[in-house]
């Protein structure tokens, strides 16, 4: 049951917690990876391989230590003070918390006009049960329509309607470049 202090955060404070690329790339580290609990020094080892594009064994003391440095001190406690996660400091655990599957959403793009996919089939629903009503009550003109030429259009419609929407929810789903801007 999510928190009541996470539940009651605004858009605008979860958009200030994900503006920020390291926590994004927490984020998605313990989304992709569906952890239970990973430690810092492995957060730090992914995070400096794909902020510096390089293998940890070919980064400095150096780069891995500025983004310890700013995991520890400033975006790992930002992430649990706002329920993603919890954070032990003095062993260097991270666990994320069930509120983490709330940030999902927030590092898809999902266009501001999208279209009510859920609407939109509860509708397309409707209009088949009352073609299918029209047909069993023999109204005209749907009468002679047969059950087989009923269902092929039903299938039909609803086989389009299911392609348009998995293209549409391809074009827009971010790309791992664009999460990490």
């Amino acid at each position: 049951m999510p928190r009541p202090e996470v539940a009651m955060r605004s858009r605008d404070e979860l958009f200030t917690v994900l503006s920020n690329r390291r926590r994004r790339r927490v984020l998605y580290y313990l989304l992709q990876h569906d952890v239970k609990q990973v430690d810092l020094r492995t957060l730090v080892d992914v995070l400096s391989e794909w902020e510096y594009g390089e293998s940890v064994d070919d980064l400095s003391w150096k780069q891995r230590k500025r983004v310890y440095t700013a995991l520890h001190q400033s975006h790992l406690p930002k992430l649990a003070e706002a329920g993603a996660i919890e954070y032990e400091r003095s062993r260097g655990q991270v666990t994320p918390t069930e509120e983490i599957g709330e940030y999902r959403i927030y590092l898809e793009y999902v266009p501001a006009d999208d279209i009510p996919w859920y609407r939109y089939y509860l509708g397309l629903t409707a209009i088949a049960a009352t073609l299918t009503g029209l047909v069993w009550l023999s109204v005209f003109p749907f009468s002679n329509l047969s059950g087989l030429a009923l269902s092929t259009i039903l299938v039909s419609v609803f086989a389009v309607s299911a392609i348009v929407h998995a293209h549409h929810s391809r074009w827009n789903q971010i790309e791992m470049s664009e999460l990490f801007r």
